[in-house]
């Protein structure tokens, strides 16, 4: 079984910065993708950024060049670097781990952490 803990969210005035933290524990031999989703108000949730077992990266249009995407293998974590917020990335923040398994890798999901960004 594995759990993701998720942390990090918060209010922070426009502008501001805020790290996302996410980590993963339990049964894991290793973990292939990992991303951060987020879901605004009345809106689907969409993809943010993604980085991949080798450090491959992706972002969404709207972050690039403000957040970034990163790592830690060892602490089974992945992290959500925020810079320069603006009041529409106000929204529920989830991360997705794809665990590896012998025959079908398992995708889960973090509980969510709201960030909050005022004008």
């Amino acid at each position: 079984q594995v759990q993701l803990v998720e942390s990090g969210g918060g209010l922070v005035q426009a502008g501001g910065s805020l790290r996302l933290s996410c980590a993963a524990s339990g049964s894991i031999f290793s973990i292939n993708a990992m991303a951060w989703y987020r879901q605004a108000p009345g809106k689907q949730r969409e993809l943010v950024a993604a980085i991949t077992s080798g450090g491959s990266t992706i972002y969404q249009d709207s972050v690039k060049g403000r957040f970034t995407i990163s790592r830690d293998n060892a602490k089974n974590t992945v992290y959500l670097q925020m810079n320069s917020l603006k009041p529409e990335d106000t929204a529920v923040f989830y991360c997705k781990v794809v665990v590896r398994r012998p025959v079908r890798d398992q995708e889960l999901w973090g509980q969510g952490t709201l960030v909050t960004v005022s004008s």
